[in-house]
């Protein structure tokens, strides 16, 4: 009895370690073969990875190659593709700018090179099973079958006939081309520049690759370090602020959401507005949208900026008009954000229970001046978002939405709380509005958390003053606003905490901040 039972044992724990090192064989290879496209610092880029512990990032015929240490074993190939840039000067810049705020294009390869890695285990584990279902299948009988026939001529003749094939296949004599790229030498950015420029901490260990560069391309770098210094110090230096600043501490049985809006793809401002958000005590965040200029999927390093920036806290969100069509909408819906829309009559548990609706802007608009309607009007859809609201089986506490007019008719008929926006790229308000039942609600509008002047604003400094709103929650209502503002000098003006309430005593206007 226990001899065939050890003979089991040994067949099974022979088995088990034949398949995990042909897993890992396979899957090793299936994951250095693997390579996706996805958009990286306004690119459409291919990523590969590698067993070199470097990150390559290919530029093309015209800027010299980078590279980097990764911190550890894996790397990646980054081969950037095309982009909607008009100009290469315009491109380097924007490198920069990207470059200076590393942990949305970080956190997109990562996750990019985490799932390559996942389903190539996944993959390679299933193909390491099908050789040994094959010879459980054939069974010890006929694979000594199989075996005495290996050893006759018919057999030595098929090894031959298949050892051809793999010849023929693989084609060892073809001598393809030295490829350019060898015949280049990695060099320190330092050397490259010759020293002309002072190069900050981070980029120390960073190198470049190119035997023939013009003196208008090192310009364009030399242009580039410059600006990526002045805007990593600068947003730097406002979130070590922003830490600092004397805020209203939220009591035991409040939550504090953070409101933010009108990015237009500065991604230096979000570790700005994370800071001010953990200085107010805030839990989670609500994105009034127009995170983008155009809502195409060049601008995904945005997205990725502000998801990498509040991945640890609620998050809630509305697409602005100028992140028309589904792209932002899915994308930041995909990477764990509650994308709201009203219009399938649903009600959100938001930040302190307090009930949540919203919806995207109906218009659309680019970096012109032109914006168009979709199908159904401005006023179309507020009417729309009102009959949905009002019709909630219990009070609405807040309506997100980009512009806080889309919820004007809520408020006339005094079906919520509080309407929340941005779009203006000023502040305004807390508004009172006293429905026409009796009931109490506010609107306001909050500044352009990317200090933006026009539809975007990418930058090595905020172009005009950058705000951010708490609103404070208490039994599941808004309670209380304070707005924060960034000055294009640096400088922080934090506005008085702003009681809501709601008592019918107190139909009063609300002491608005400006």
């Amino acid at each position: 009895m226990r001899r065939p039972s050890r003979r089991r044992l040994l067949t099974t724990t022979v088995a088990v370690v034949v398949w995990a090192v042909l897993a890992v064989a396979a899957g090793l290879t299936l994951f250095l073969a693997d390579s996706r496209t996805v958009s990286v610092a306004s690119h459409d880029a291919v990523i590969s990875p590698n067993l070199d512990g470097t990150v390559v990032v290919r530029t093309g015929p015209v800027l010299p190659d980078l590279r980097l240490d990764s911190g550890g074993r894996v790397g990646v190939d980054v081969r950037l593709g095309k982009t909607e840039a008009r100009t290469t000067e315009e491109l380097v810049q924007r490198y920069a700018y990207i470059g200076s705020q590393p942990e949305g294009p970080r956190v997109r390869i990562a996750g990019v090179v985490e799932s390559m890695a996942r389903d190539a285990a996944v993959r390679g584990g299933a193909i390491a099973l099908v050789p040994l279902l094959v010879w459980a299948a054939v069974g010890r009988e006929r694979r000594r079958e199989l075996l005495r026939g290996a050893r006759s001529w018919r057999g030595a003749v098929a090894v031959l006939v298949v050892a051809g094939l793999v010849v023929v296949l693989l084609e060892p004599w073809q001598d393809d081309d030295e490829p350019v790229d060898a015949a280049r030498d990695w060099v320190p950015l330092a050397e490259w520049l010759g020293g002309s420029v002072p190069l900050p901490e981070e980029v120390g260990g960073l190198e470049v690759r190119g035997d023939i560069t013009t003196s208008q391309t090192k310009r364009l770098v030399e242009s580039a370090v410059a600006t990526y210094t002045k805007s990593k110090e600068w947003y730097a230096a406002a979130a070590e602020d922003a830490a600092d600043l004397e805020l209203r501490e939220p009591a035991e049985d409040e939550t504090v959401v953070l409101l933010v809006s009108d990015r237009h793809d500065n991604v230096g401002m979000d570790e700005v507005a994370r800071a001010v958000g953990d200085a107010g005590g805030a839990t989670a965040v609500f994105d009034a949208g127009d995170d983008t200029s155009t809502g195409k999927p060049w601008e995904a390093f945005s997205l990725d900026s502000v998801t990498a920036a509040f991945e640890d806290v609620d998050r809630y969100g509305v697409a602005g008009n100028h992140d028309s069509g589904p792209f932002v909408r899915d994308y930041l819906a995909d990477r764990g954000w509650t994308m709201l829309d009203s219009s399938a009559g649903e009600v959100v548990d938001g930040p302190g229970d307090a009930p949540l609706m919203g919806i995207d802007d109906p218009r659309s608009s680019g970096l012109g001046a032109w914006r168009d309607d979709g199908d159904l009007s401005f006023a179309e859809v507020g009417e729309r978002l009102a009959e949905v609201v009002c019709d909630a089986d219990e009070r609405v506490a807040t309506v997100l939405v980009h512009d806080a007019n889309l919820g004007r008719e809520t408020l006339d008929r005094g079906c919520a709380d509080l309407v929340v926006g941005g779009h203006l790229h000023v502040a305004s308000g807390p508004e009172q509005v006293v429905g026409e039942n009796g009931e109490i609600g506010y609107r306001f509008t909050t500044g352009t958390t990317g200090g933006a002047a026009y539809a975007i604003a990418i930058g090595s400094k905020i172009r005009r003053t950058a705000s951010v709103t708490l609103i404070t929650y208490r039994d599941r209502r808004p309670v209380g606003l304070q707005e924060v503002d960034l000055l294009t000098n640096g400088v922080f003006e934090a506005g008085e905490y702003v009681e809501l309430t709601y008592a019918a005593e107190d139909q009063v206007d609300a002491a608005p901040r400006r």
